[in-house]
């Protein structure tokens, strides 16, 4: 093997050990499914790896982050589904101590009635801060749709978990009661 080669196999491995954790925190967010995440996160990365002299002198990760993407929502797509279940899983109570794990839970379900490309669009505006034009070029859409699609995923959210601004508005310093 050449010298070339192994800089390249060290420089990729320590471009994927720097941004794995926080790419896998987005994809579950965008899927609601570890193990979905991982296989994620692990098929772009192994797209990235195959790019890698072509992309490692430049943004690497925003093309990680547009494939996690993209291949979320083909997931989602090509197997379009409803998981049921027996009984709703329980929700901590405020006396347990757990009112960050209940928000998280509550925001995790939240998002789970968007659809894919909603939750990118969240995940990717707010999770991780990016604004409508950068959210507009890692998703490879209009910047009007971001703007419309954050927009409907809000209003959804509204209406399908308002126990999750209940739970914003608690944890608030100085929120109106």
């Amino acid at each position: 093997m050449s010298p070339n080669r192994i800089d390249q196999h060290a420089d990729f491995t320590a471009f994927a050990q720097a941004c794995q954790h926080r790419m896998l925190r987005s994809a579950y967010l965008i899927c609601g499914d570890r193990h979905l995440a991982e296989d994620l996160l692990q098929s772009a990365l192994v797209k990235v790896a195959l790019r890698w002299p072509r992309l490692r002198d430049g943004q690497p990760e925003a093309y990680l982050r547009r494939i996690v993407y993209r291949d979320a929502v083909s997931w989602w797509r090509t197997r379009r589904r409803e998981i049921t279940v027996a009984e709703p899983p329980d929700r901590l109570g405020p006396d347990d101590g757990g009112d960050t794990v209940q928000l998280r839970v509550v925001f995790a379900d939240a998002l789970s009635r968007l659809t894919p490309k909603q939750r990118a669009i969240l995940v990717l505006r707010f999770y991780e801060d990016h604004t409508e034009a950068r959210t507009a070029e890692v998703l490879g859409v209009a910047l009007g749709t971001v703007k419309s699609q954050t927009s409907v995923a809000l209003r959804r959210l509204r209406e399908l978990a308002p126990e999750l601004s209940d739970l914003v508005r608690q944890d608030s310093p100085g929120a109106v009661r």
